[in-house]
């Protein structure tokens, strides 16, 4: 069932409670800290995205680093990345309506109210899709059924991340966004993330690289990860639906976690806390607990 990883502490008494799992690993890969249970099974989800972006870069997709950035995004909708979704599938030779993701809204507030109309290329996964809409393009490989479990876009990605992982992938879902998501352990995420953080492979220097030069593309302006890697050069960071988070450090120092009610608001808390896990004193600043207008408390974590 996992730990308490963080609480709510109102006028000095807990008042809830978020229960997860969380892992860190040293630079070698051997766990630095753990609550909860590193090796609980966990789908990935949006944070994982970089494996992927790398399973298309070797199987010779070639863009520039920002629209690299993008593939392995949970972007907010803006027009930066909605067109940087349409560059990419111009460079495949398609167009927006090839998506196969769900359509969805912008998710910045200022972006949703100028375009209410919910679309494909608006959805935060439409970097990704493209992305793999790229990988077929250049392989030849069919376009219509790039989300089968079978299609060699999804068999590359899942031998990408088992080779990162270290773990056999036995049992496949289907993410929100429409794709395949495959199942693995909280260890294995952070060992795969650390893997690709360290590794001298071209492939996954690109993809790393571009991420943290070009962090905005992995989310935007206002959201914790670019903000996280924009403040920390060197941090790579990238979130997960269902309150997943990774994150690592060039040398290699990782931390992966999973809070099970799969909310937001321990976020912050927890990312704080793991970045100093890795020798990053990111502050203070802490989910802000009110007692009418005045600050009566706030949201921390337990380690």
């Amino acid at each position: 069932m996992g730990e308490v990883l963080a609480e709510l502490v109102r006028n000095d008494v807990v008042e809830s409670q978020h229960v997860g799992h969380f892992v860190a690993l040293n630079s070698d890969g051997s766990i630095l800290f753990s609550k909860g249970d590193p090796d609980q099974l966990i789908y990935p989800r949006s944070s994982y995205k970089s494996i992927l972006a790398s399973a298309m870069v070797r199987n010779g997709s070639a863009l520039e680093p920002r629209l690299l950035a993008l593939t392995c995004a949970s972007h907010s909708g803006l027009s930066m990345h909605q067109n940087g979704a349409l560059e990419i599938l111009a460079l495949a030779g398609l167009d927006q309506d090839a998506l196969r993701n769900v359509k969805g809204k912008p998710l910045d507030d200022a972006a949703a109210l100028a375009n209410p109309e919910p679309t494909r290329l608006a959805m935060n996964c439409s970097g990704k899709h493209a992305g793999m809409l790229m990988g077929c393009a250049v392989n030849g490989w069919p376009v219509e059924s790039y989300l089968d479990v079978e299609h060699p876009v999804q068999v590359a990605f899942k031998h990408e991340l088992e080779s990162l992982s270290g773990e056999k992938i036995s049992h496949t879902a289907i993410d929100g966004c429409g794709a395949p998501l495959f199942l693995i352990s909280l260890l294995g995420l952070a060992r795969a993330i650390r893997a690709l953080t360290v590794s001298t492979d071209p492939v996954h220097q690109s993809v790393v690289q571009a991420c943290r030069t070009f962090p905005e593309m992995v989310a935007g302006p206002d959201r914790m990860s670019t903000i996280f890697m924009k403040r920390f050069p060197g941090v790579f960071m990238k979130s997960g639906a269902e309150s997943i988070m990774v994150a690592s450090v060039p040398d290699g120092r990782s931390f992966a976690y999973k809070v099970n009610d799969g909310g937001l608001r321990p976020r912050l808390a927890l990312s704080i806390a793991g970045l100093k896990l890795l020798g990053i004193e990111a502050g203070d600043e802490l989910e802000k607990v009110y007692g009418g207008d005045e600050i009566v408390g706030s949201i921390r974590a337990t380690f």
